[in-house]
């Protein structure tokens, strides 16, 4: 026991030290985790020589990460997805493998091993592409809805993989795929998709009757160990029925609170998993040959970038997005430790040549976020080095109103100023909107608000409106700084992101200030409230007493926004205060 809780104390520990730090550094937390491993690892400074246990725990890890990502997969996501899904993702897996199975059969591998080692070596890290994606908010971005599509495509085809490479072993040849294998698996099957409508879904439903949420995550964890030793029985993949129970179960009612329960397990198994990976990179291999070790592992993150920036621009991608998409998935995957770990079961290849494959793996995935923080360098560098771009040349019309930012919010301002013929001049900075608004027969210059030459060319001095519709809250802050310092004697109206920008343009003197989302938001919640037959008059009423709260209740925010005590407290106060509004208001009615 005391061994137990030392090696516990020392996988937490070095987690707890090193994880953050890596993260502060925006290498991303798995890096932390590996380097934990190597650390205290046998080949580190072998604080812990036996790693049997810890792997054991790691694969439930891997377990429940492969459920959750079935839990994502809903077939109607799948077919929405399905050109980047098929075409984009099995592209980029197709011509990866065979170019390094290739590669790997001119240092002399079998035909089936080279192509296990082809396949494990096309697989990118889902943990770290769609950590960063998410870090940066790319994930709606093209280069980030494409590299999730690929990202999901290779964990489709990892999860058969993982229970069809066996099959090719020549050792215990009885764990392969046999007729008898088959008919279980094709039975397993139809019983899991019977019991998701019909059993597990209704013992879900009684469970979350009793309101106790430690019982409901007692029978996921139930559900997904026993779908797995069901899998394990039969010769298959325990990984593999996880995956199916996931998406058998993507379209239940309960698949979000199934994710939050299972969440805090699978990263905490995860983080041990990438800890296990790190106590098994042999750092001999890189004292030994060090200079082969490191051409590897940037000729295979060099090699797969290329490959994946060729698969961006077959498809049609731009360059910039493409490269960027490279960047992202261009580093070796976390499937490809498991799919080596079951070559070395199943003596498929070179004990040594797989050791020296998952170190160049591991150094990729390394290298991974360290080539993204140089890309953004460089792209900030270059873009203060690039040449002022050439603004249009404003005609000075002497407009009564100045619109800048003509986007959704700026063009509605537009059109019902041009019914009333009010002469107005409308600025925007970004030439993708200014093409696209133009093609509509709309007059709007390419210009930064926030410059004073740009400004005195459109006239603001002899304005008499300032309309600040500008979508980025720094950009917004600095033109109505620039307008408040030179021309105060024109009137701003300006749109606000959230309540953290209504404030910033209070404190710069704005007075007219509106939430962007604001009165959409009351006006639709009034055509909820009139469906579900409440009285005109009562919706109007309710209405109006939110509103006049609301405004009331952010001017009492405003003041003490930098006192968070304070700011809770009227914000608990100002909640209170509206109920009690709404509870009098509905008591008079009676």
């Amino acid at each position: 026991m005391n061994s137990f809780i030392n090696q516990a104390l020392l996988f937490i520990g070095s987690a707890v030290m090193l994880v953050p730090i890596f993260h502060l550094l925006g290498l991303g937390s798995i890096l932390g985790y590996l380097v934990a491993g190597i650390i205290v690892g046998p080949y580190g400074l072998a604080l812990i020589h036996e790693s049997e246990s810890l792997h054991h725990f790691a694969e439930l890890g891997v377990i429940l990460l492969l459920f959750i990502i079935g839990l994502e997969i809903q077939p109607k996501k799948l077919w929405s997805m399905r050109k980047n899904l098929i075409g984009l993702g099995g592209l980029q897996v197709v011509l990866c493998s065979v170019i390094f199975m290739l590669v790997a059969k001119q240092f002399g591998v079998s035909t089936i091993p080279a192509a296990v080692i082809g396949f494990a070596m096309s697989l990118s890290s889902t943990a770290f592409a769609l950590q960063t994606l998410a870090e940066k908010s790319q994930l709606g971005t093209e280069h980030g809805q494409s590299s999730f599509a690929v990202l999901l495509m290779q964990d489709l085809l990892a999860i058969p993989a993982l229970a069809l490479i066996p099959a090719f072993s020549s050792v215990d040849a009885a764990s392969g795929l046999t007729i008898k294998t088959a008919v279980l698996f094709i039975v397993i099957l139809i019983s899991l998709v019977l019991a998701s409508r019909f059993l597990i879904r209704p013992v879900f439903r009684l469970i979350s009757s009793t309101r106790i949420r430690e019982l409901f995550t007692a029978v996921t964890l139930a559900v997904v160990l026993g779908v797995a030793a069901l899998m394990l029985s039969i010769g298959l993949s325990a990984a593999l029925g996880t995956f199916i129970a996931g998406v058998l179960l993507a379209d239940s009612e309960y698949r979000h609170e199934l994710e939050a329960d299972l969440g805090p397990f699978k990263n905490l198994l995860m983080g041990l998993f990438f800890i296990g990976v790190g106590m098994g990179v042999n750092l001999e291999i890189i004292t030994s040959k060090p200079l082969i070790v490191l051409g590897l592992s940037f000729g295979y993150i060099a090699l797969k970038m290329a490959l994946v920036y060729l698969t961006g621009r077959v498809f049609k991608m731009r360059s910039t997005n493409s490269k960027l998409m490279a960047l992202t998935i261009g580093q070796g995957g976390e499937f490809a430790f498991v799919i080596f770990g079951i070559a070395m079961t199943y003596q498929m290849a070179d004990p040594d040549l797989l050791s020296l494959l998952t170190v160049v793996i591991t150094i990729s995935m390394a290298m991974s976020p360290i080539l993204l923080l140089l890309n953004d360098k460089f792209e900030a560098l270059v873009c203060k080095n690039k040449v002022e771009p050439q603004y249009d040349v404003i005609n000075n019309e002497s407009p009564e109103v100045i619109i800048a930012g003509f986007g959704r919010f700026g063009q509605i301002f537009a059109r019902i100023l041009k019914k009333q013929n009010i002469a107005f001049t409308a600025i925007d900075r970004d030439p993708n909107q200014i093409e696209l608004v133009r093609k509509f027969g709309n007059k709007v210059y390419y210009g930064d608000a926030s410059r004073l030459d740009i400004m005195e060319a459109a006239g603001v001095a002899k304005a008499k409106y300032f309309i600040n519709a500008i979508d980025d809250v720094e950009d917004s802050l600095s033109a109505v700084k620039t307008i408040k310092e030179h021309f105060p004697h024109v009137k701003i109206f300006a749109r606000s992101r959230n309540r953290g920008h209504s404030f910033d343009l209070w404190d710069l003197g704005v007075e007219k200030v509106k939430r962007e989302t604001f009165d959409s938001s009351l006006n639709f919640t009034r055509d909820l409230l009139l469906d579900m037959g409440m009285d005109q008059a009562q919706v109007d009423n309710i209405i109006k007493k939110f509103s006049e709260h609301d405004r009331s209740f952010i001017k009492e925010q405003h003041k003490v926004r930098n006192d968070e005590k304070m700011f809770i407290s009227v914000y608990q106060k100002g909640q209170a205060q509206l109920a009690e509004v709404l509870k009098r208001d509905i008591e008079e009615k009676i």
